[in-house]
Parts: structure tokens; sequence; C-alpha cells
């Protein structure tokens, strides 16, 4: 918690359940696990990321290789912290959360089409998700809240242009 930088802490993703005391990994942690080395999405369970009110723990998920999350809730902080980093966070039902942990111990491959919002698999759709619009816009576009305001930078102009003329 003592960087400031972004980058360097996937590293440190679910450390001590990754890794036993003298730093080697566990045999019975999923993510040591060949099949899921390189996943992109992570399955949790519910209220993921609570406890995490900065945004670091959204940090480490993307510099771990992590694009989305998906878990029956969030906390709130956590859930925004997420979309502000452009990690989509997707609420399912138990039910469907309870089905895709059964699935992913066989070598399931996962999809996720935030332009249709929904999630599939080989056999096509899973889920439907819901996400707010300014959310789905920022993400789909690799924006962040600075880089979205200044996409409007003509129309910010032309009302500056307005508020100063005569001054």
């Amino acid at each position: 918690m003592k960087r400031i930088e972004r980058q360097g802490f996937g590293q440190f993703l679910f450390y001590n359940w990754r890794f036993d005391d003298d730093g080697r990994p566990r045999s019975d942690f999923n993510l040591n696990e060949e099949q899921y080395r390189n996943a992109t999405i992570l399955v949790a369970g519910k209220n993921f990321g609570c406890g995490s009110s900065r945004e670091h723990a959204p940090w480490a998920l993307l510099d771990y290789g992590f694009k989305v999350v998906i878990a029956p809730s969030f906390a709130d902080i956590f859930y925004n912290n997420c979309v502000k980093n452009g990690i989509l966070p997707i609420a399912l039902n138990q039910e469907i959360i309870s089905q895709l942990f059964s699935k992913a111990r066989n070598g399931y491959e996962l999809f996720v089409e935030l332009d249709k919002q929904q999630v599939s698999d080989e056999n096509g759709p899973v889920a439907s998700f819901e996400i707010d619009p300014y959310w789905k816009e920022m993400l789909l576009n690799g924006w962040d809240e600075v880089s979205r305001t200044l996409s409007l930078e003509d129309q910010i102009k032309l009302y500056e242009e307005k508020q100063f003329v005569g001054e």
C-alpha cells in the first residue's frame, strides 16, 4: 500500500492465499493451477471487494491480468473503483455463479461481450447483465473520467467562449 504507481500490484493479488509463509505457491489455490494462470475473467463470491476502499485492489486485479470480475454482488466503492480503472464488474445471481464455478473446474471457457451486455460460453448465452450506460461507454472506449472530459473539448471551448464574450 506504499506504492503510488498503478503497476506492480498483480504479484501481490490474493498473496496470503496464493503463497505459503515461505513464499511458495500453494497447490490448493485455484489461481496457482495451470488452467487458470492466464485467466482474464475472475468469478467470485458475494460482496466481492468489501473492505477495498482504495484503488489498489482493482490495480492488483488489472495488473494480474483480469479484465472482468463476475460475482453475485460487489462492495459499492470497489465496484466504482473497478469501472474507473477499466475493469468490468458484472453482478449475476448466485445460481449462475454456482454453475460457473462448477463448470470452471473442467477447463471451461467464458466470454463477455460488453456491447451486448452478455456472458456466454461455447454453447451460447449464459446470462445478460446490466451496466450503467455511462460506465458502458467509458469501458467500451477505454476512457477514464479525464479522457471522457477531454472528448468534450469542443463543447467546453464553445461554452467558455460564450461565457467570456465582452469581457
